[in-house]
């Protein structure tokens, strides 16, 4: 594949498996480019046009040759200079020749811009039922700390490494966090859990948790029981760039949510949900992670890419 040719299939999947919809994804590319259209010179300069057709600021071509052709990626849930290192000398020791250095987890420019993809967390919320005007009144105060927060970080260090290295170096964030939304939402749909046990029970059988329980970090109920009924279950915990507001569980309760399943929570998190007698499932991050990187991986792999996973990376191919 073209280097460019993986990039345009990231944002692809990330769109397609948007739980907003694709529709309403489209709606919000449209409104991002009749806003640039009516900047000043000056602001058309300095905008990223990247985001006129990539609605996932944490997803870019960091570093590299767009025309490149890539036949071998080195993949990992972190990429930094230590696994770029490590991929610059396998590519050099092994004799077969690394490509491109794959990230999950935002580096350089997307690292820099990891708030601007939350938004889409109040429009999934307001699809089950908490209303928009207050989703998003709750989640501006999280976003604005998100990025104050990542503003202090040294975002270039890995792309400076990988251009002194000579890697070409990428990151899928969002549209990977995206597979996995779409995934667990379907599963648990489909397989209709009554307890919470039993969505411990189903998320095991996932290859990629059912490794991570070997490994320690398996899935867990982080508040509630394993007899509890799940009630209305939430997929809301799993993609938007990060963790959500803090006080969106109350809302959420009053909606009807019973059970929220997520890739990780922090104790304060899991105390508002306590509060809001909600059920916490957290399925685990960097299992969650690799689930999501694999169904994108495995249509690299038809299009006869290689991949070597590292990094924390649990490769698991699917038909």
């Amino acid at each position: 594949m073209i280097f460019q040719e993986i990039y345009n299939l990231a944002v692809k999947m990330g769109i397609e498996s948007d739980l907003r919809g694709k529709a309403k994804v489209q709606k919000y590319l449209k409104r991002v480019k009749e806003k640039y259209e009516k900047f000043p010179v000056d602001e058309k300069e300095e905008f990223d046009k990247e985001k006129l057709t990539n609605p996932f600021s944490d997803t870019r071509i960091l570093i590299g040759d767009p025309k490149q052709k890539i036949k071998t990626i080195y993949v990992g849930i972190d990429i930094d200079s230590a696994e770029l290192m490590i991929a610059k000398y396998l590519s050099e020791e092994s004799g077969k020749k690394i490509d491109l250095a794959l990230s999950h987890h935002p580096e350089g420019k997307s690292l820099a811009a990891l708030d601007e993809v939350m938004h889409l967390q109040a429009e999934i919320l307001a699809d089950y039922g908490v209303p928009i005007n207050i989703a998003e009144k709750l989640m501006k105060p999280r976003i604005d700390e998100v990025a104050r927060g990542v503003s202090a970080s040294n975002h270039n260090k890995a792309v400076d490494a990988a251009r002194l290295l000579k890697v070409n170096f990428m990151c899928v964030h969002t549209p990977a966090d995206n597979l996995v939304a779409r995934f667990l939402k379907n599963l648990i749909e489909k397989k209709k859990p009554e307890t919470v046990g039993e969505i411990i029970k189903i998320l095991k059988e996932i290859p990629e948790y059912k490794i991570a329980v070997g490994l320690n970090a398996g899935p867990k109920i982080f508040v509630g029981s394993p007899d509890n009924y799940v009630g209305k279950i939430a997929i809301t915990e799993i993609t938007g760039g990060t963790s959500g507001s803090s006080q969106m569980y109350e809302k959420m309760s009053q909606a009807g949510i019973g059970t929220i399943i997520g890739m990780h929570m922090k104790e304060e998190y899991k105390k508002q949900a306590e509060a809001a007698n909600i059920n916490v499932v957290v399925a685990g991050h960097i299992s969650s992670d690799s689930l999501g990187m694999n169904v994108f991986l495995d249509e690299l792999e038809k299009k006869g890419v290689e991949i070597i996973p590292a990094a924390g990376l649990i490769r698991i191919r699917r038909k």
